[in-house]
């Protein structure tokens, strides 16, 4: 019946005053020829295809082509597309790079590949803040720190400008894919996770001082969640380099635990960080490194901290 939703980039941009990874309004209606619901639909499809370039949708010419209505139904994480209705759906940044990101709705992962991915940053550049390199090898004494949690712009927010991190990267981990760009992560089926690695030196900032951020500035007793992101790309987790990082992410990970029942700051939620070896890490495309430090970035924050601190 209709073949592209391109054209309603624009109009959902005005109908909801998208910024950052703005979502619509739970109950919100847009109403093309054939019935398109967004319906509180949040982060990555909206706000980074309405941020970096147009959104097209296109129905195929198979069964799916003929779609009366497609609806986006509180789609938090980036795509909620593959449990809709089993036609052909084809989806497009309109950038004309990524183009792997339809065939995973309806059959198998991304598959990855071999090389980074063309959009990750150039191997001599250099960090919006520090001025330091983004890529190693680091000065002698430095250390890292690997971290999920929830949107990545928020997480390497609270991290890059603190006194003692030498340079901040984020990007993708966890997955079953190498070299993964945002839209294949963004299908829900690579098995990634969005992730902030912070490059550190210990005797300024130390390990515990870079845990106390995690465990107080998110929740993570929300699996696959953060506020309005929602997807396995958002999941918790603690990612150690070394075995005195896994005793301490444990030890803490316990204490606040403790903290949370005693509070009821969680309602009686458990914590489901994951605490594991760091997996590799893979850059994300350059324009989403130190994204909310950069002049005309869209202010935004899915993180939903529980209000509890980390006792000493």
């Amino acid at each position: 019946m209709w073949a592209s939703i391109a054209s309603l980039a624009p109009v959902a941009r005005a109908h909801v005053g998208l910024a950052g990874r703005g979502r619509v309004p739970r109950g919100s209606r847009l109403r093309p020829p054939a019935a398109l619901a967004l319906v509180g639909a949040g982060s990555c499809l909206l706000a980074r295809s309405f941020v970096g370039g147009s959104l097209g949708v296109s129905t195929g010419t198979g069964r799916g082509s003929r779609l009366p209505a497609l609806a986006l139904v509180g789609a938090g994480s980036c795509l909620l597309a593959r449990s809709f209705v089993g036609g052909s759906l084809g989806v497009s940044t309109g950038t004309g790079r990524g183009g792997q990101l339809a065939r995973a709705f309806f059959g198998g992962s991304p598959s990855g590949r071999d090389t980074p991915i063309p959009e990750a940053p150039a191997s001599d550049a250099r960090h919006f803040l520090t001025g330091n390199p983004m890529y190693p090898p680091w000065p002698a004494g430095m250390e890292e720190a690997m971290f999920g949690m929830g949107c990545f712009w928020c997480s390497e927010n609270l991290y890059m400008a603190k006194e003692g991190i030498y340079s901040s990267q984020v990007g993708y981990a966890g997955g079953e894919s190498n070299n993964p760009s945002y839209q294949d992560v963004c299908t829900g089926m690579s098995g990634h996770n969005e992730v902030v690695r912070i490059v550190y030196d210990p005797k300024v900032i130390t390990y515990g001082d870079l845990l106390k951020v995690f465990w107080e500035r998110h929740d993570p007793t929300t699996k696959n969640q953060q506020g309005g992101d929602r997807g396995t790309q958002y999941r918790s987790g603690i990612y150690y380099y070394t075995e005195a990082q896994k005793q301490l992410a444990e030890a803490t990970r316990n204490k606040y635990q403790a903290e949370l029942e005693t509070t009821k700051a969680a309602d009686g939620r458990k914590i489901s960080t994951e605490i594991v070896p760091a997996p590799t890490f893979f850059y994300a495309e350059g324009y989403h490194q130190q994204y909310d430090a950069k002049p005309g970035s869209r202010r935004y924050c899915g993180l939903s901290p529980t209000g509890a601190k980390l006792p000493a």
